[in-house]
Parts: C-alpha cells; structure tokens; sequence
C-alpha cells in the first residue's frame, strides 16, 4: 500500500460537509523501513483516534522509495490545505519540490510536530537521486537540537515533568513521573529560548525528551519518544495530542 489515507467522514449533506472542511487539517508524514520504529503501524489508529476524539481532519502519507529517493505520494495535492505537519520519517531525501513544500508550509508561519526520528528525519546515507534533496539543518534550524547518540533499551526510561514548564498546557493531564520501557535519544539542545518540558533519566544521565520553540511564527514541538512500546502507554497518546493541539493553537474537547 503506497499511502493510507484517513480523511473526515463523508458528511450527510452540504452544510455538515463544508463544516467539517472547516475544521484543522493535520498531515501526518511517514516512512515504513526497519529503523522507524514501526511508525506505519503505530500513527495510523493514533491518527484515527485524533480524528474521532478531537476536532481536526487528519491525512496520512506514507511515503515509498528507496530513503535516498523518496517520495510522499499526493503530498501536493494534502498541503493545499494542511494547517500542521505531523512528521515521523527518517534520513529521507524528498523531490526537490516537495521538500520545497514543506520549507515553504514552516516559512509561512505554520506549525510542525515532530516524533522521534525526526531528529534526523532528512539526513540519508549513500547517494541521493537525481531531482531529490536532503536537509539536514532541519534538526538543528526547526527542531532546535543536536542528536548525540542513543541509550540502551535495557535501562527504560525514568520521565519528570521540567518543574519550570509544570502549567504547560502540553502537560495537562500528564503525572509528574512515569516510565517508559524503551531506549532514550541524547540529544544536544541549542536553542536557549527553547522550553523544554519533559525529561529523561537513563544510566545515571539525563536528557531532554520533549520541548517546544518557534521558528518565526511557527510553533514546533518535538519529542523524542514514539517508540512502538510508547503507544501502548496512554501519558504518551495524551502528550502527543496536547502537543499537536498546542501546535494547532486549539484546545482539547
């Protein structure tokens, strides 16, 4: 299957369908290959839930090709109309104009999640095609960070709220400490305007797992948890859903 599509329902008549266009369009963009995590399994019903349980329509692309030939098919034709970009893909190299696009979507103000792989989301290996670019300043000039390596999965994760970010509205809902059972990413923060709010502890060491920021007018918000094991923890759900929210500039139902 080249792309899983998740759009909102067909409307009963005119009015409910016009109003259902009105609401924000979320755009989640994937890859399926070893190293991902498993995005293509675990973003699907997470999107799907977004969808029935708050107010936004929601798009997802899974992209094809070799990871220094990618593509995300229709991803034109989605940004026409994407209010935020959900990102979980790693060391791709897009079509020069679809990279271009998703420039243009951050250069115009709008916002950008990102999961997991993200910090290094367009940093392929090898040789890229022809017609394809990569844009690895993506980590450091839209994230905010450095990706410094990665911990060992037999040490779980021990997560505390940041005290200073304890009345973000990402962490409503969320306990001050929980655990999750997978491997934790190192990652260098550079940006000092950056709010980081979560944490991570791992062999003695501890490290940024969640944060925002803005790049001009677009808000950004990325965590580095998104593990398959991730998912099954509900804290996790809520604190993606809070995030896009917060990226949407929207609240809860």
């Amino acid at each position: 299957m080249l792309a899983a599509l998740i759009v909102a329902p067909v409307a009963a008549n005119a009015a409910s369908y016009h109003a259902a266009q009105k609401k924000p369009h979320v755009l989640f963009l994937i890859s399926e290959d070893p190293d991902n995590y498993e995005a293509h399994k675990t973003i699907p019903p997470f999107a799907e839930s977004l969808q029935r349980t708050q107010n936004v329509r929601v798009t997802v692309l899974k992209g094809e090709g070799e990871l220094t030939a990618f593509r995300f098919p229709g991803l034109m034709e989605a940004l026409a109309d994407t209010d935020l970009i959900v990102f979980y893909s790693r060391r791709i190299a897009l079509p020069q104009e679809q990279l271009n696009a998703i420039k243009n979507h951050i250069k115009s103000g709008k916002p950008l999640v990102g999961l997991r792989t993200a910090n290094h989301g367009f940093a392929p290996r090898g040789k890229i095609a022809d017609g394809h670019a990569a844009w690895p300043e993506f980590v450091s000039d839209i994230l905010g960070c450095e990706n410094t390596g990665y911990g060992a999965i037999k040490d779980g994760i021990k997560i505390s709220t940041v005290p200073a970010a304890a009345k973000n509205p990402i962490l409503k809902g969320l306990p001050e400490k929980w655990f999750s059972p997978t491997n934790i990413y190192k990652n260098k923060m550079l940006d000092s305007n950056s709010t980081v709010l979560l944490e991570g502890e791992a062999a003695g060491k501890v490290e940024p797992l969640a944060w925002t920021r803005m790049v001009g007018k677009s808000r950004i918000f990325y965590t580095s948890l998104g593990h398959p094991l991730d998912f099954d923890i509900p804290h996790y759900r809520t604190l993606v859903t809070n995030g896009i929210l917060w990226a949407l500039d929207a609240k809860a139902k």
